[in-house]
């Protein structure tokens, strides 16, 4: 009986064993399977396929692992969509970037230091007489000459020739590129043909213009002497009167067309400054001498403060033109009062000549604008003025490295300060 209970115990534990081992072979297999379907998963994710996802298990474990791994699956495949967003719209941006520089009149390109092309837009492959890309790689210096001694790196509108293109002109300006460590310039040619012909034919026109107006003005300019010298005959006092004011407004004229040539060649060539040890008195009473006369036929006296003897060294010709054209202008505005003050000055690194006078004044909102080009005050009072004057004298001054300033109240007092350096 005891050895039928015992062989009926280890039949009982064989079958348990059984029962266990069958159903950890099956808990595994589910592990396995699990386990194949996170390595599937993976490896779609590893190759860019984020639309595979884990299936769920009714296992609290391996829920949460699924989960997470299919949230992370979810949250790739977002920032692979926005990445796709952003990858389209740079492409847009550098297209719409890439046809506004080739529709650009002027031709770009990039080298790098050996002087290499690497980039260039459809101006330059036309200029340079190549098509596309068959440029790339050729030392720029196969297709244009520059000057001698030219370095490349500073060239800032440098007249340049292009070989394939002889009869225009063109400059060229280049600037260093940031991006690394290599050296690499941007090179922008510009085609000035047109510009040249154009300033060809202003330069023309202007020395034609001045001439074709000198030589009438210069004409009556010696009739009206003969008739004052009384040449023709005897004059009355009246008839003498009205002639030297012809006279003068003859001379006014004359300089007037003076300018014109000279604002030009300021504009082109700048001004060039011959500088000079100046007596201030003395050369202020000179030029009051010269233009007392003028003065006088508008009722108007010149008065020099000549308390303090100054020196300047500036150019005695350009500083002249400047005094002599604010004494003009304090003229043509002062025939409410009957003087017009000069006096000279001291500031830390400067010495001051101030012209005033006692006329209708400036108003405020004008004052900034005086001293821009062809603005001219004198159209407001029916006078002659092309509004020049100023604006060349301002120029002269800042050639000096000085400046012309101006404090004015209505039918008070204008003063036109001028400051140059010692």
């Amino acid at each position: 009986m005891l050895w039928y209970i015992l062989n009926l115990g280890i039949i009982a534990v064989f079958v348990i064993l059984f029962l266990i081992t069958r159903q950890t072979n099956k808990r595994w297999s589910k592990i396995n399977d699990y386990l194949g379907q996170v390595t599937y998963t993976i490896d779609s994710v590893r190759y860019g396929n984020l639309s595979n996802k884990i299936d769920n298990l009714n296992h609290p474990t391996y829920r949460n692992v699924t989960d997470s791994i299919n949230r992370m699956v979810e949250t790739l495949n977002d920032r692979e969509k926005m990445i796709v967003e952003y990858q389209n719209e740079l492409m847009r941006q550098n297209k719409l970037l890439e046809s506004v520089i080739n529709s650009l009149s002027d031709g770009i390109l990039i080298i790098n230091e050996k002087n290499h092309i690497l980039r260039a837009t459809p101006k330059i492959t036309d200029w340079f007489g190549t098509k596309g890309k068959d440029i790339i790689g050729h030392n720029i210096f196969d297709f244009i000459q520059l000057g001698e001694d030219t370095n490349i790196e500073k060239l800032s509108n440098a007249d340049v020739f292009v070989k394939h293109t002889p009869t225009n002109n063109f400059v060229i300006s280049s600037t260093r590129l940031s991006l690394d460590d290599k050296k690499r310039f941007v090179l922008l040619i510009k085609d000035v043909t047109n510009e040249r012909e154009i300033e060809t034919l202003k330069e023309d026109f202007i020395t034609t213009l001045t001439h074709d107006l000198k030589v009438p003005i210069v004409a009556a300019a010696n009739i009206l002497d003969f008739l004052i010298g009384g040449k023709f005959g005897e004059i009355t006092e009246k008839q003498k009167v009205a002639l030297l004011n012809m006279k003068n407004s003859n001379q006014e004229l004359l300089e007037l067309v003076q300018i014109l040539p000279e604002t030009y060649k300021i504009d082109e060539t700048g001004i060039k400054l011959v500088k000079e040890n100046i007596m201030l008195n003395k050369f202020l009473q000179n030029i009051v001498t010269e233009t007392q006369p003028i003065a006088a036929n508008s009722g108007i006296t010149i008065k020099l403060d000549t308390s303090s003897n100054l020196r300047v060294f500036a150019d005695e010709l350009q500083l002249a033109r400047v005094i002599k054209n604010l004494i003009s202008n304090a003229i043509s505005h002062s025939n409410t009062k009957d003087k017009i003050d000069i006096t000279t000055g001291e500031l830390p690194g400067f010495i001051t000549i101030s012209v005033t006078d006692y006329g209708q004044g400036i108003p405020q909102e004008e004052i900034k604008l005086i001293f821009n080009k062809y603005y001219s005050a004198s159209k407001k009072f029916r006078k002659i003025g092309t509004g020049l004057g100023l604006y060349l004298s301002q120029q002269i001054i800042r050639a000096h490295g000085g400046e012309i300033t101006v404090t004015s109240e209505e039918n008070v007092r204008t003063e036109f300060c001028v400051k140059v350096p010692v």
